[in-house]
């Protein structure tokens, strides 16, 4: 199950009604949904996805629910219920109880807001952000000693919810301060010490939008290369940021929801699936790092949008609920990046149609790069620039201040070709860049050229004179490194 969290996916004491929810290890779902009668009353339903067919199970209690109550599913099929009551929020489980629901409270939280974090690593924890005077509390709302419990203050306002690793210890949220907001990451077994996680510049926005375990995929959204892009890096490693041209598309916004997993020290490769929308409609797109492209595909009618999960083979699980079918799970087989007379197809599983979809010639946009700085030192690489062109890049780091580099020679402009809204299945298209060669700087260091043929990210410059970083001393009161997922540069193809 990919471990994220967007504003548009996260569940929080807001708006929710009809929002799915998938458990952490795709078992179950919840959503609010609607009765069919003239009341049109809210009640919490819980899907099982883990059978052989799909099915349904109201947790209606003896009263209706408020639109704004917030669900978690647990893998043990209980479902975590957060209502507002007054100036609190009581926090209950609901499950299948015989022909009822039965319920147990938990407790209550005294709040005037709180957010539930996507589903933690385990599927047996839930936690929530509760906003303070100048802090945040980090509360563990189930799967502690007894009922709800405050684990942590973090200085500052925290928004977002990214896991980091598969055990539940590492959290990165995004911090707003001094009117920039950073994302940071919080350790949750050294009683929520923090430390900074993203920095590209020192004026910019950077939010963490996904996270991969397995591959170490870090999908990112900032304001660095001049107003708002979705970029990609890896965890735990020095490579720099990207920012794929394709990601853009003319006239839509894109969304990501949801990685590939099981792709163990291979971000390039790991597919992600993105929700796009323009003029009312919406539809799927799918990406690789390496594949330089954005695929698209129809969405299944009454697909809860935002919503699905990958599988290790590939292939993308997305719920949707009609009229005919109120709990259903359709099924786009992508596999691998497809070549030659091999394309991809939108099959649904319960009806089996198999719709083909055109495959797209692979393109070369002009992605900018800016360093990312990963937990722990960040080491300063000189990038030469040609002459009389770019402007200053900062690289991050978790220390304080960030560290000067050299210029960057400014990407060429990319055309794009506007997309068909109407026609969502031919895969984004901007026209080539001009042929620009890379700078070579002194002691053989080289800028590639934003064209390359693939999107591998040994685009920063080698490191020129770099001191061996020492060893962190113990007990230092900076947040450690991870075990590092992707630790060199990946290798040339």
């Amino acid at each position: 199950m990919t471990i994220c969290a967007t504003e548009d996916t996260r569940a929080s004491a807001g708006p929710l009604a009809g929002r799915l929810t998938i458990a952490a290890d795709g078992s179950y779902a919840a959503r609010l949904t609607r009765h069919d009668d003239a009341a049109g009353s809210w009640f919490p339903e819980r899907w099982t996805l883990s059978g052989p067919a799909p099915y349904a199970v109201p947790l209606q209690g003896t009263q209706p629910e408020e639109p704004d109550s917030a669900l978690l599913p647990l893998t043990d099929g209980r479902v975590l219920i957060l209502r507002r009551v007054a100036d609190r929020f009581a926090v209950s489980l609901l499950y299948p109880a015989g022909p009822g629901t039965g319920e147990l409270l938990l407790g209550a939280v005294a709040a005037p807001r709180l957010t539930l974090l996507p589903p933690a690593p385990g599927g047996t924890f839930a936690h929530a952000l509760a906003p303070e005077a100048e802090h945040t509390a980090l509360w563990l709302l189930h799967g502690g000693t007894g009922g709800p419990e405050r684990i942590a203050r973090i200085p500052g306002r925290c928004t977002g919810g990214v896991w980091l690793d598969r055990t539940g210890r590492l959290l990165a949220l995004d911090r707003e301060s001094a009117g920039r907001t950073k994302t940071v990451v919080v350790d949750l077994e050294r009683g929520g010490e923090t430390g900074p996680l993203l920095q590209i510049t020192e004026e910019s926005n950077d939010r963490l939008l996904l996270a991969d375990p397995d591959s170490g995929l870090l999908l990112v959204r900032s304001d660095a290369p001049g107003h708002d892009r979705l970029g990609w890096g890896v965890l735990g490693s020095s490579l720099p940021v990207r920012f794929p041209e394709c990601l853009r598309p003319t006239g839509a916004t894109v969304t990501p929801f949801a990685v590939q997993p099981g792709q163990a020290l291979a971000p390039e490769s790991c597919a992600v699936a993105f929700r796009m929308t323009a003029a009312g409609s919406g539809w799927l797109g799918v990406w690789r790092p390496s594949g330089r492209q954005l695929r698209q595909y129809p969405a299944p009618e009454g697909w809860l949008g935002g919503t699905g999960r990958w599988t290790a083979a590939g292939d993308l699980l997305l719920p949707y609920a009609t009229a005919a079918e109120p709990c259903g799970v359709a099924r786009l087989a992508v596999g691998v990046e497809p070549t030659g007379s091999v394309e991809p197809v939108v099959r649904r599983e319960r009806v089996g149609a198999v719709e083909p979809v055109r495959s797209a010639r692979p393109v070369r946009p002009v992605e900018p790069v800016w360093p990312l700085g990963p937990m722990g030192p960040v080491r300063q690489v000189a990038v030469p620039r040609a002459a009389g062109q770019g402007e200053a890049a900062w690289a991050g780091g978790p220390a304080g201040a960030a560290r000067p580099v050299a210029v960057v020679e400014a990407p060429a402009v990319v055309v794009e070709a506007p997309m068909a809204v109407v026609e969502p299945m031919e895969a984004v298209r901007p026209e080539e860049a001009p042929p620009s060669g890379g700078a070579t700087g002194s002691e053989g260091g080289i800028v590639p050229d934003a064209g390359d043929a693939d999107n591998r990210s040994t685009a920063s410059a080698h490191p020129q004179a770099v001191d061996a970083e020492p060893p962190p001393a113990p007990g230092h009161p900076h947040m450690c490194r991870p075990v590092p997922l992707q630790e060199a540069p990946l290798a040339a193809r």
